[in-house]
C-alpha cells in the first residue's frame, strides 16, 4: 500500500495531509473552465492613515489639524497635491496608478468606516475585524470562514479559499477548509519531466488502493497549478507587479484566478502602516507604502483584464489614525478609516458613506474620525451581492444585517 511518505517524496502537495477528503480532490480538475465569483481581501496591517490616503481637502479642519503632514489640495502651487476625485475628496499623489480605475468606475471608496468598539489595540482591532464580531474575544472562527460554511456549495475544491502568506489568517480560520501558502509553485511537482513521470508511474500503481480512483485527478489538479508556476508566469496587458511580498502575493492570486481551480476567496496583506513618527506628506514613510500598495492593486486589475468582471477586491485596516498630527510629525491610533473596493461589479467613481466632519465637536472622543459605516455592512454587502450568501445571521452573529445599511457599491 502506498504511504504518505511515498506521495510526498517528490510531490510538494499531498491533499490528504491538508485534511481534505479524497472526493474533494477529484472536483478540482472539474473546476477548470468554470468562471466563479472571486473575493480578494487585502489587509493593511498597522492602521493606515485613511485621512492622508483619501484626503478630505474640502475640509478646513483637516489642514488646521495637520500643519506639516497634510496633503495639499489639487492644483495648488506646491507639488504633491491630492488627485481630485469629486471636489471634496482626493487621492494621495502616490495613488496615481489607481486614477484610471476611478475614472473607468471600477474603483470605489467607503470612508468613515470601521468598528464601534472603542479599542485602540492593534491586536484586538485586527482580531475583531477578521472575526467579524467586534468586542467579542471568544469568537473561534473568522467571518470569511463562516461565509464558506454558509454557502454550502457542492462543487468546492481544495483551492476554494487561499491565503498568500506563511500562516492562515484569523479571518479564514474555522471548520471550513482553507489553505495558506507562500508560493504557488510549491504545489507543483519538482525535478523535471523525468522525475515527474517516474513518480506518477510509481504512485499510480498503488494510488487507487488508497484514494478510490481519485489519485489521477489529484495529479490533474497539480498539473493545472504547475502550469501557473511563477517561473513561467507572464502577467498580461503589460502589468508590472511590485517586487514586495505583497505585490508578489497579488500576482499569485491572479495566477490562481486564471488557473480556474475553483478559487472563491483569497487573502493577502500589506504591512508597516503604523506611522507614529515622521509620517511624511506627499513624500516619506506613508508615501512609500502607498506607492507599493497602489502599484500592486493596479497591476492586479490590469493583469486580470476582463476577468475582473468576476472579481471584487476589498482593502481594510484595523482602524485609522487621529485627526491631528502629533509632536513627532506622525499620527496616533484613531478610529474610522477608508476602504477601497475594486472590481467589475463595483459601482465605482464614488466615495460612499456619510462624512461626519472633522471639527473637534464632530470627532470621536474629540480626536478621531467618527465611524458612520460599520465594517460589517461592507462585508455583508459583498457576502450577499457578490458571493450569494443568504444565511447572514450565521456569518455575522449578533449583528442585524440589513440591506438598507449597505453602502451600495455593488449592484443589487
Amino acid at each position: 500500500m502506498i504511504s504518505r511518505r511515498v506521495f510526498l517524496r517528490n510531490g510538494s502537495l499531498a491533499f490528504l495531509s491538508l485534511g481534505f477528503a479524497p472526493g474533494l480532490v477529484a472536483r478540482t480538475a472539474a473546476a477548470g473552465g468554470s468562471r466563479r465569483k472571486v473575493f480578494v481581501a487585502v489587509f493593511q496591517r498597522g492602521a493606515a492613515d485613511g485621512l492622508n490616503i483619501v484626503v478630505p481637502f474640502g475640509e478646513r479642519e483637516y489642514y488646521a489639524a495637520r500643519p506639516t503632514i497634510a496633503i495639499q489640495p489639487p492644483g495648488g502651487a506646491r507639488e504633491g497635491g491630492a488627485l481630485d476625485l469629486d471636489g471634496f475628496f482626493g487621492l494621495h499623489p502616490k495613488l496615481a496608478p489607481l486614477a484610471p480605475l476611478w475614472q473607468n468606475r471600477s474603483l470605489a471608496i467607503v470612508h468613515a468606516c470601521g468598528s464601534h468598539d472603542l479599542t485602540r489595540s492593534h491586536f484586538d482591532a485586527q482580531d475583531y475585524m477578521e472575526s467579524g464580531t467586534p468586542g467579542v474575544k471568544s469568537t473561534t472562527d473568522g467571518w470569511l470562514n463562516r461565509v464558506l460554511k454558509a454557502e454550502r456549495k457542492e462543487d468546492v475544491t481544495p483551492f476554494r479559499a487561499v491565503a498568500l502568506g506563511s500562516a492562515l489568517p484569523r479571518t479564514l480560520q474555522g471548520t471550513a477548509p482553507a489553505l495558506a501558502m507562500t508560493d504557488v509553485s510549491r504545489f507543483g511537482l519538482k525535478g523535471g519531466a523525468t522525475a515527474k513521470a517516474s513518480f506518477e508511474a510509481e504512485y499510480a500503481a498503488a494510488a487507487d488502493q488508497v484514494l478510490q480512483r481519485t489519485g489521477h485527478d489529484a495529479f490533474d489538479a497539480i498539473r493545472q497549478l504547475d502550469a501557473a508556476s511563477p517561473s513561467r508566469y507572464a502577467p498580461e496587458n503589460g502589468a508590472v507587479y511590485p517586487r514586495s511580498p505583497y505585490g508578489q502575493a497579488l500576482k499569485q492570486i491572479a495566477q490562481l484566478v486564471k488557473a480556474e481551480v475553483g478559487l472563491e476567496v483569497a487573502f493577502t496583506e500589506s504591512t508597516q502602516w503604523d506611522h507614529h513618527f515622521n509620517e511624511g506628506a506627499a513624500s516619506g514613510q506613508l508615501a512609500n507604502r502607498l506607492e507599493d500598495f497602489s502599484q500592486g492593486l493596479a497591476a492586479f486589475a490590469i493583469d486580470l483584464g476582463s476577468r475582473m468582471q468576476d472579481v471584487v477586491l476589498l482593502t481594510m485596516s484595523e482602524f485609522g489614525r487621529a485627526v491631528a498630527e502629533n509632536g513627532n510629525h506622525g499620527t496616533d491610533h484613531g478610529h474610522a478609516n477608508a476602504m477601497f473596493v475594486l472590481g467589475g461589479p463595483v459601482k465605482g467613481g464614488k466615495v460612499y458613506g456619510t462624512w461626519p466632519g472633522l471639527a473637534v465637536s464632530q470627532r470621536h472622543e474629540g480626536r478621531d474620525l467618527a465611524v458612520t459605516t460599520d465594517f460589517r455592512d461592507v462585508f455583508a454587502e459583498i457576502a450577499v451581492r457578490h458571493l450569494g450568501v443568504s444565511d447572514l445571521p450565521a456569518v455575522f452573529p449578533g449583528f442585524p444585517v440589513s440591506a438598507a445599511r449597505f453602502p451600495g457599491f455593488l449592484a443589487a
